[in-house]
């Protein structure tokens, strides 16, 4: 055999089990399609939609919309990706881990073969594979994504010139964080979306905040609309939908679901199942229905988080070298939402909550005050706790507002511990420093304390 392992993609997932497996002894290679390390995370998904919005909070911050431009945004992005990619493709160097620059598919169940970039085409064999590529926009065949006025989540980066409006179809965590972004640039925008409510899987607080921020912004929003057709010209674009709504703007977003990247890789030639969204089958320990082949990440579905793909790829490559593999996904794992401000949760919403029959409690703590947010100015926003009335344990905590992906980690930590520790009187009885946004844990524990000893 060429190689113990070939890892077959190198975003989050990829490099985590490739790490893993190289630190464990074993002869690594890594292959990836893109021509850089990183995978799509890194080129055109995660990294480039979250470096664009920090660059439009900054514009929004000094209120100066004299001379926006979206490719001078981009530039911003360009230099985090250049810095991730270099960064990681280092990781790779230092271990020892061969890098084969090009395009894999299975031609049997121990071989691949590799179109390289350099024309190059040669077959390669391993005792263990790792399937890690990743998933991308779905395209329905009636759009055509070939015309430059209709984009997808992997294309809006490559616009040309900066829209004046654009309609954004489909309204969940792409769609959203994209509407925030272009509505930070000045631009119209239409936000479709084919369900009841936005991101119907937070709490319906949360969800309420969001969707009134973004009207007052600016972003008109159509709940339960679907498309009929779609046609583009030199001019723009236009939607008709089946409610006999037209459409038009200067572009159309396609933000409407994923697809796995499991086609063109050879997988029907090795009898390795796919479900209908292009998802490959795996097991506890990641492993397909042919055991020396494994697959981690987007490719898999749920949770299609870039965090959860690192370790999933961690586990599987424990398992592989180990025969066992005794870490699995934490139960609770944080959402976090790049919208405008931006959103975090983990837990139980009260929806569920309700439905479930569980007596609860909610603590809040509004940002506006709170001494930080006062000084930075950053005081929309509300953290706000659920607590079973009786024991006081914390079963959900959902955060709105600047900053809330990171502080959702300090209720994280804790609603993890055994449940006697799991405990609202934690952040009651805890000195928090001042003035810090973490300081909400705090107000919102006291809100909450107060209510139940009313």
């Amino acid at each position: 055999m060429d190689f113990e392992v070939i890892v077959i993609g190198s975003g989050p997932g990829g490099e985590g089990a490739a790490m893993k497996a190289v630190k464990a002894g074993k002869k690594v290679a890594m292959c990836d399609s893109f021509a850089n390390i990183g995978g799509n995370c890194t080129h055109k998904g995660t990294i480039p939609s979250k470096a664009l919005r920090h660059a439009t909070q900054i514009l929004q911050n000094r209120n100066d919309f004299r001379n926006v431009n979206f490719q001078e945004m981009l530039s911003t992005a360009e230099t985090v990706i250049k810095s991730q990619m270099d960064l990681r493709k280092g990781f790779y160097i230092r271990n020892w881990v061969d890098i084969l620059d090009g395009s894999a598919s299975f031609i049997d169940k121990n071989t691949i073969v590799v179109h390289h970039s350099t024309g190059e085409i040669k077959e390669y064999t391993s005792e263990y594979f790792i399937i890690a590529t990743g998933s991308r926009p779905y395209r329905p065949a009636d759009v055509d994504f070939s015309h430059p006025r209709i984009v997808d989540s992997d294309t809006v980066l490559d616009l040309q010139g900066h829209p004046q409006s654009i309609t954004i179809y489909g309204a969940g965590v792409i769609g959203c964080e994209y509407a925030s972004i272009f509505r930070g640039l000045r631009t119209k925008v239409n936000l479709i979306n084919n369900r009841a409510q936005l991101l119907s899987f937070l709490d319906d607080e949360i969800v309420d905040a969001l969707a009134y921020h973004l009207r007052e912004n600016g972003v008109i929003i159509r709940h339960n609309e679907e498309y009929e057709k779609v046609e583009a010209d030199d001019h723009g674009v236009t939607i008709y939908l089946k409610s006999n709504k037209k459409i038009r703007t200067d572009y159309l977003l396609w933000a409407q679901g994923r697809t796995g990247n499991s086609d063109n890789i050879g997988l029907d030639k090795i009898g390795l199942d796919v479900d209908y969204k292009g998802s490959i089958q795996v097991n506890a320990n990641h492993q397909t229905n042919i055991p020396h082949i494994y697959a981690v990440g987007d490719i898999v579905g749920y949770p299609s988080l870039a965090s959860a793909s690192y370790d999933q790829g961690r586990f599987a490559a424990s398992h592989l070298v180990e025969g066992k593999n005794d870490y699995h996904l934490v139960k609770n794992i944080p959402t976090g939402i790049y919208t405008v401000p931006e959103i975090s949760s983990i837990g139980k919403t009260e929806r569920e909550l309700t439905e479930e029959k569980i007596p609860y409690e909610i603590g809040r703590s509004f940002f506006k005050h709170l001494a930080r947010a006062q000084i930075t100015g950053d005081t929309t926003g509300v953290l706000k706790i659920l607590f079973h009335r009786e024991t006081f344990e914390i079963l959900g905590i959902h955060c709105f507002g600047n900053g809330a992906s990171e502080i959702i980690h300090i209720g994280q930590a804790i609603m993890s511990q055994p449940a006697e520790h799991n405990n609202l009187m934690y952040f009651v009885n805890t000195t928090f420093n001042y003035p810090t946004m973490a300081e909400a844990y705090r107000v919102a524990a006291l809100n909450g304390l107060n209510r139940v000893e009313e």
